[in-house]
């Protein structure tokens, strides 16, 4: 408490957002989001149409060293296993079924785990972004304490860990723009707007945090849950370029707008980590793994092709537990189509309402073609 009351980020008893005030409770009314969430067809594209594909040899695969450059893995949601410089970093793990603080309810995942945790081996660091249940999940950090990984996590959030099991000396509790030293690889907590709590009083008394982690030839981005902000900008000057980018675009709403990224925010906010241009690879995270806004489960994926290709930007779309590395050649298949109902795509402009159903352009993927303001 004593070096949280002394943040610069701390003030009237709890964490502040940068950029002044952020709404973090829905916006409109409650019957207006009833509405959202009661929509029979929207809540019907919540889910997908059959199994979500999930990389059948991540295990054998991971086993292999990677052939030069950093190497990224997605587990699904905001959980990224990274590879860089000889170090293995485990950001967000979440191994649990559902992301609640009740193992019968709350949302479940839409694809299992690509293998189990006990099988990833050894891991150098575990960064934790913020406390909620979908980045900070309890079975998972308790069985992580039985290894002799670190943890990294924003501050405040240590005492959850050290309440589970983790002792304190394997902590490295950092404020923003704090640094710590972790087998050669340096991380970085970086602002980012959101907040935090994990029950349904919240006390704004743990912070919230983006990454940087940076080796000796290489750099990565973890941007945990965040609205776009300007500060992206000056953490791209500080830290950047990067080689990869790991940017949360899923769980958006206009209900919600200040504390989550659509895919065209995310990748504005990937650019200005580059310092205003296409560069290095960005990889979608958030999204894929739980439903947790009214939007389609399939739709940042889509969404992100879309903006990504108008603007020449290199992403990776890999199946849960894909490794891919982002010097070499990236996954590209929109995997999700197979399993996801026709998805419109209201966010193109008017020059692309002519372009075909099923591909990259307007309309509805796997349906008829609509106008841009259908």
């Amino acid at each position: 408490m004593e070096r949280i009351r002394s943040s610069p980020h701390f003030r009237d008893g709890v964490f502040r957002n940068p950029g002044g005030p952020t709404r973090i409770r829905p916006s409109g009314s409650g019957r207006s989001l009833a509405t959202a969430y009661a929509d029979k067809r929207a809540r019907l594209l919540r889910a997908p149409s059959g199994r979500i594909p999930v990389h059948a040899t991540t295990l054998a695969d991971l086993a292999r060293p990677p052939a030069g450059g950093p190497r990224l893995t997605w587990m699904g949601h905001s959980t990224v296993l990274a590879e860089i410089d000889g170090r293995r970093v485990l950001f967000d793990p979440v191994w649990g079924e559902r992301c609640s603080p009740f193992p019968f309810a709350g949302p479940r995942r839409l694809h299992p785990a690509p293998l189990p945790l006990a099988a990833l081996g050894p891991v150098d660091v575990v960064v934790i972004s913020h406390d909620h249940y979908d980045h900070l999940d309890m079975p998972t950090v308790r069985a992580l304490a039985g290894t002799d990984t670190l943890f990294a996590v924003p501050l405040g959030v240590g005492a959850h860990l050290e309440h589970w099991g983790v002792p304190a000396a394997r902590l490295r509790e950092l404020d923003w723009h704090e640094s710590t030293r972790v087998g050669g690889l340096t991380l970085t907590a970086t602002p980012a707007r959101h907040f935090c709590g994990r029950g349904l009083r919240n006390t704004q008394h743990t912070l919230w945090a983006s990454w940087v982690v940076a080796g000796e030839e290489h750099r990565l981005y973890h941007s945990g849950d965040t609205g776009y902000f300007d500060g992206f900008r000056d953490i791209g000057a500080a830290h950047g370029p990067f080689d990869a980018t790991m940017v949360q675009v899923g769980a958006y709403s206009e209900f919600w707008p200040d504390i989550h990224m659509t895919p065209e925010e995310g990748l504005r906010a990937h650019l200005d980590l580059q310092g205003g241009r296409p560069g290095g690879v960005l990889l979608p995270i958030h999204w894929g793994t739980f439903s947790l806004a009214p939007h389609a489960w399939a739709e940042p994926g889509e969404w992100m092709r879309d903006v990504a290709g108008e603007a020449a930007q290199p992403v990776a779309f890999p199946r849960p537990g894909e490794p891919f590395e982002p010097a070499g050649r990236l996954p590209q298949d929109p995997w999700w189509r197979a399993v996801s109902g026709p998805l419109a795509h209201p966010w193109r402009d008017a020059r692309s309402a002519g372009d075909t159903a099923g591909t990259d352009g307007g309309g509805l993927v796997g349906g008829p073609v609509v106008s841009a303001g259908d």
